[in-house]
C-alpha cells in the first residue's frame, strides 16, 4: 500500500500475452494503479475500472486530481489502467521498431486495439477480483473500448458509464471525417467570434511559415499545416483560451519566440503518444482506412493553404506526420501499411451489443467537437439497456472538469434520474 494525498494506493503490473490469439507468444506487461479513500481501505467496495481516452493516452496520475475521481472514490476502488502501449504498461517508442521490417512493426502495433486492451482488463479483473464484476468508466476513446468490452465479455461487467465516447458501430473513417471537418470549421469561426484579432494574428502566421524555413527546438521544420492541428484543443473547456494566450505573445520582433516554438512542439509532437495519430484503425473494420482524415482534407477548399480565415484541424491525422514529426518518423512506413490493412477483425459483436443486459449510462456532449453525436444518439438505439444524458452543458472534458457529470451518470446507474 502507498499513501498518498487523499488517497491509498496499491500497484498491480500483470503478464499478458503480446497476441492474445496466440497465448503461448510473446508477452508485454500491463500496470494498474489502485486507488482508495483512505478512510475505506479496509471496506469492501465495488471496483470501477477507468478506460481512458486517446488511443494512446495513459491513465490519469493521482497528481492530477480529475473531478470524477473524488465521487467515485465515495462509493467504490478506482482501477486506474494504463492501457497497453502506454504509461507504466510496456510502452512503445522507436526501440520497437529496431530490428524490424516495417510489415512486422505493423504487426506488432496492429495488436494495441481495443480487443486486447478488453482482453488484458479481463486478466486484470480476475487476478483483482476473481469472479466478481466490475464498474466501468470510459472517457472518449474509453467508450470505444467499453461497447468492444460489451461485445466480447459482457460477464465481467456489472455497470458501464461513458462520458463523450459512444462510438458509431457501423460508421467507417470515412463518415467520421466527413462530420468532423464541418465541427472543427465552425468551432474555428466561433474562436476568431470570441477573439477577433487572433484571425489576422494565425493567418499572419501561416504566411509566414509559408515564406520561411522555421525550426522548432527538435530540429522539426514548423510547417504551416502543423501549425493547424493546434486547434485539436478546441472542443476542450479551455481550449480557446490555450491557444489566445499562446498567440498573444509568439514573436519577439521580426522572428517568433523561442517559447511560442517550444510550446508549439510540445503541444504537436506526440513524444510519448504514437498510438494516437494511428487513431484512424479505432474505426477500421473490414475495408482500410487510407488515411481518411487526410483525404478529407484534401477534399475541402475551405482548409486549402491559401483560404482565408485559417481554419484549424481538430483529430484529424496525416500520413505527413509521420515523415514531418520527428517521434513519428521511425513508425511511417508501419503507417502506411496500418492504413492499407482491410482485414481488420471487427470490434462490434451488432448482435449481442441489441441484447445486452449490462446497464450502459452515457452523457452525450451535444456539440462534441470529436465525437459526434448523432452517431452516438444512433448506437445508444441499438443497444440493449442503454440509456443517454443528452447536455450542451459540458465539453469533451466534462468528466475531468465537473463532479456533475458523474454524479448523474451514477444516478442513472441506479435509477434515481
Amino acid at each position: 500500500m502507498i499513501r498518498l494525498p487523499g488517497y491509498v494506493a496499491r500497484e498491480h503490473v500483470i503478464t499478458v500475452p503480446l497476441d492474445h490469439s496466440a497465448p503461448d507468444g510473446a508477452t508485454i506487461d500491463v500496470f494498474a494503479r489502485e486507488l482508495v479513500d483512505p478512510g475505506k481501505q479496509d471496506d469492501d467496495l465495488p471496483c470501477l475500472l477507468f478506460l481512458q481516452g486517446g488511443p494512446g493516452g495513459r491513465s490519469p496520475r493521482p497528481l492530477d486530481r480529475s473531478a470524477w475521481i473524488d465521487v467515485a472514490l465515495r462509493t467504490h476502488r478506482v482501477v486506474l489502467l494504463d492501457q497497453r502501449g502506454t504509461g507504466r504498461s510496456t510502452p512503445i517508442t522507436a526501440a520497437v521498431t529496431r530490428d524490424r521490417s516495417a510489415l512486422d512493426v505493423a504487426d506488432y502495433l496492429s495488436l494495441f486495439r481495443a480487443d486486447a486492451i478488453v482482453a488484458d482488463a479481463e486478466i486484470l479483473r480476475r487476478t483483482m477480483i476473481g469472479d466478481r464484476r466490475w464498474d466501468t468508466l470510459g472517457q472518449s476513446y474509453g467508450g470505444f473500448v467499453t461497447l468492444t468490452y460489451l461485445s466480447m465479455a459482457p460477464q465481467g461487467l456489472e455497470h458501464c458509464y461513458v462520458a463523450g465516447g459512444i462510438p458509431g458501430l457501423t460508421a467507417t473513417a470515412e463518415d467520421v471525417y466527413a462530420r468532423t471537418f464541418s465541427r472543427a470549421a465552425n468551432r474555428t469561426r466561433e474562436y476568431y467570434a470570441r477573439y477577433p484579432k487572433d484571425e489576422d494574428a494565425i493567418a499572419r502566421l501561416v504566411d509566414y511559415l509559408g515564406e520561411h524555413e522555421v525550426l522548432l527546438p527538435d530540429g522539426d521544420v514548423l510547417t504551416p499545416h502543423r501549425l493547424r492541428t493546434l486547434g485539436a484543443v478546441f472542443g476542450m473547456s479551455y481550449g480557446f483560451e490555450t491557444i489566445h494566450w499562446l498567440l498573444d505573445d509568439a514573436w519577439a520582433g521580426a522572428e517568433l519566440h523561442p517559447r511560442f516554438l517550444y510550446d508549439v512542439q510540445t503541444t504537436t509532437g506526440f513524444v510519448d503518444n504514437v498510438l494516437y495519430p494511428l487513431q484512424e484503425y479505432a474505426y477500421a473494420a473490414d475495408a482500410a482506412t487510407g488515411w481518411a482524415a487526410q483525404r478529407e482534407y484534401e477534399r475541402l477548399p475551405e482548409f486549402a493553404a491559401d483560404a482565408r480565415p485559417v481554419l484549424l484541424t481538430a483529430e484529424m491525422m496525416s500520413s505527413w506526420m509521420f515523415r514531418e514529426v520527428r517521434s513519428l518518423r521511425p513508425f511511417a512506413e508501419a503507417a502506411d501499411l496500418l492504413a492499407a490493412k482491410d482485414d481488420w477483425p471487427p470490434l462490434y459483436d451488432l448482435d449481442r451489443l441489441a441484447r445486452n443486459e449490462v446497464p450502459l449510462c452515457a452523457a452525450v456532449y451535444y456539440d462534441d467537437l470529436y465525437v459526434d453525436s448523432e452517431l452516438q444518439l444512433q448506437t445508444i438505439e441499438r443497444v440493449g439497456n442503454a440509456r443517454a444524458w443528452v447536455t450542451n452543458e459540458h465539453e469533451h472534458d466534462g468528466l475531468r472538469s465537473a463532479p456533475a457529470v458523474l454524479e448523474r451518470l451514477f444516478d442513472m446507474g441506479a435509477g434515481r434520474c
